[in-house]
């Protein structure tokens, strides 16, 4: 599951870059590097990340993701937290950047949780979208979120995260809250429960989630740039489900409310086409 996903994560990553490409910002915190008059700078970026196997499971696991960002030489930095979308900004100021994004959700395999005999697998999903984020303080950053599922579910999906950054140097510190929210759809795939699941189940009853807020929670990341082209992000997450998710017996009986993620990425930046 994870590595089919995370394949699909990159593809999407690299998909992203616009015709266009010296109007496009790099949402992977790039590593310093020296001005140059022409080309390109490439970031090649791998991380391992370790949380919950799929949407509602109290069991953990491994995964992995990779990613490219493209910039100009000069370009202003642009701050990216690790939890973002894949995207690119269209209108792109200072204060103010707006553009497409997309993410992928893992799909939900039963067999890799026993709790979850009886469920129906869901496919991974594709969720394109647009995003918003502005800077009411240079230090502060805004973003949201509006994606609508493909595959896995065929719901809105939104994400509100506000993060407070401090640069020091070669190193960058970010924290701050996250909310996700979901319509019917959306909730009702991952944590909504068939009377035929719960039949087959034992352990559960039938359920039918509605839209609200699925999650509250809080980010963190450190990045390091230890040379010109050599960096690495160590991020951590913590989501406690609320509302409908909470109330449901996914999260109950065979799940958990609390989900914990960390990860750990590694980051190589060259110059191209000088």
């Amino acid at each position: 599951m994870a590595y089919r996903s995370a394949a699909l994560a990159a593809l999407l990553s690299v998909a992203a870059l616009p015709a266009v490409a010296a109007d496009l910002p790099s949402f992977e915190t790039p590593v310093a590097v020296e001005a140059v008059q022409q080309g390109w700078i490439v970031t090649l970026k791998g991380t391992g990340i370790y949380t919950t196997k799929f949407e509602g499971s109290g069991k953990y696991g491994v995964s992995g993701m990779a990613s490219l960002s493209i910039r100009r030489p000069g370009q202003p930095w642009k701050f990216g937290a690790p939890d973002d979308g894949f995207g690119f900004a269209l209108i792109n100021t200072p204060s103010f950047q707006f553009g497409p994004v997309a993410r992928v959700r893992g799909e939900r395999d039963s067999s890799e949780d026993h709790k979850f005999r009886g469920f129906r697998d869901v496919d991974y999903g594709i969720e394109p979208g647009a995003f918003v984020e502005f800077y009411p303080l240079e230090m502060i950053r805004i973003r949201g979120e509006l994606r609508h599922g493909f595959w896995g579910h065929h719901g809105f999906v939104g994400n509100v995260a506000a993060d407070y950054i401090q640069r020091f140097d070669r190193m960058v510190v970010s924290i701050g809250p996250r909310t996700e929210i979901g319509d019917s759809r959306f909730m009702d795939t991952y944590y909504g429960v068939s009377a035929r699941e719960a039949a087959r189940n034992g352990r559960v009853t039938p359920y039918k989630a509605k839209g609200g807020v699925k999650s509250v929670g809080l980010a963190s990341a450190i990045t390091y740039d230890w040379t010109n082209h050599w960096s690495t992000t160590a991020f951590g997450r913590y989501d406690r489900l609320v509302g409908e998710a909470a109330d449901s017996p996914v999260a109950k009986k065979l799940g958990t409310k609390n989900v914990f993620t960390v990860g750990l990425g590694v980051a190589y930046s060259f110059d191209f086409g000088r």
